[in-house]
């Protein structure tokens, strides 16, 4: 309803890397147990994107399988967790004048990828994972970071049969899903499905993740049909990644700090997503909240309301000028930071790296 009255969504960041960071996230392993064994640090962070100006709390459920818990040594079930999860955001959600509660649901790896399930026991899994969400007052359900639209359009079914709104990301780029086809073909197989919202995350970076929507908007305004867009990037810059994404860069995914955004890119990374026509904008791995917060200042004027944070963040840094250093005053003005070419402080670093990309279209297999 927000989005058809042409409001800008704005979407939280990533939590997986963020608290792998923080120390509550095995890397490697990936799962959301943080969610039972620290809840206070995942409440937390929400707060942190909610202060930031986010309108969409989605629950950290990024676990479809028990398979990966149980190598990883953990007796948690998925169901365990995606009903923890839910909860903490839908408390948090709860703080917020403006904000919403979004279930996760992800795809199931290997299940579809390499038919170890029929589509009915795949569909099975998601309408269990939904049906958590309805009991737990989900506002909507977020089904993302899918690299088949196949399984996506599984997800679009089971979601739309508990009357939620729906919104489908992919995380692809200009070269497809895994099996080859190609951006604007699955955009229009996700709203044919009845995808209420539908759009990009994780992978790639702002830049190739808005080429990609680009595409997918040639292929819907041609057919005549319309459809709401959302897009969700990760945080680091990955010009240089194969066809997977930024797990085929090397310093993925401890060493990745030297490609992170800055949030003078966030602000700019918003500006050309709404210039797009894009009304949901958020980020994925590597979005800290305040890259949200520029996002939403960015975003202020068209949102009618500046997020809670920005009465500490100084917007493009006008508090500078109370610095004691002249030169740090100075830099107390939007047209410095915009025009700032960031440098990196590593001597001899390379722009960019010779990836290991295993990818390849599901056929392959």
């Amino acid at each position: 309803e927000r989005l058809n009255n042409e409001e800008v969504i704005i979407g939280d960041g990533g939590m997986t890397y963020a608290l792998e960071r923080r120390g509550y996230v095995k890397a490697g392993v990936w799962t959301p147990e943080c969610v039972m064994e620290n809840p206070e640090a995942v409440q937390q962070l929400h707060r942190e994107f909610l202060r930031a100006g986010a309108d969409v709390i989605q629950a950290f459920t990024f676990a479809m399988q028990d398979k990966p818990l149980v190598s990883a040594g953990y007796s948690y079930k998925w169901n365990e967790i995606s009903h923890a999860g839910s909860l903490l955001a839908k408390g948090v959600s709860g703080e917020g004048e403006f904000a919403l509660a979004s279930g996760s649901l992800c795809e199931t790896g290997s299940l579809f990828r390499k038919g170890l399930a029929s589509k009915e026991e795949i569909q099975q899994r998601f309408r269990d994972q939904v049906q958590i969400f309805v009991d737990t007052g989900m506002d909507l359900i977020i089904a993302e970071y899918i690299s088949h639209v196949q399984e996506a359009e599984w997800m679009v079914e089971v979601i739309k049969e508990s009357g939620m709104p729906t919104a489908v990301s992919l995380a692809i780029s200009r070269e497809g899903d895994h099996h080859g086809v190609l951006p604007g073909e699955c955009a229009l197989r996700l709203v044919r499905a009845g995808a209420d919202i539908i759009g990009v995350n994780c992978r790639f970076d702002p830049e190739r993740s808005l080429d990609t929507i680009a595409l997918m908007q040639e292929a819907i305004q041609r057919e005549g049909l319309k459809t709401h867009w959302m897009v969700q990037p990760v945080g680091y810059w990955v010009p240089d990644a194969g066809p997977s994404g930024f797990t085929s860069i090397p310093e993925n995914p401890l060493a990745l700090e030297p490609r992170l955004m800055t949030r003078i890119e966030a602000h700019k990374f918003a500006r050309k997503a709404y210039n797009m026509g894009v009304r949901y904008i958020g980020g994925c791995c590597g979005f800290e909240p305040y890259h949200i917060r520029a996002v939403a200042e960015e975003l202020a004027k068209e949102r009618g309301r500046f997020p809670p944070g920005s009465d500490k963040s100084c917007l493009w840094g006008k508090a500078l000028v109370h610095h004691a250093e002249p030169q740090i005053a100075r830099r107390a003005n939007r047209e410095y930071w915009e025009n700032l070419e960031p440098a990196t402080g590593r001597p001899f670093s390379a722009a960019y790296a010779t990836t290991e990309d295993t990818w390849k279209t599901s056929q392959d297999d």
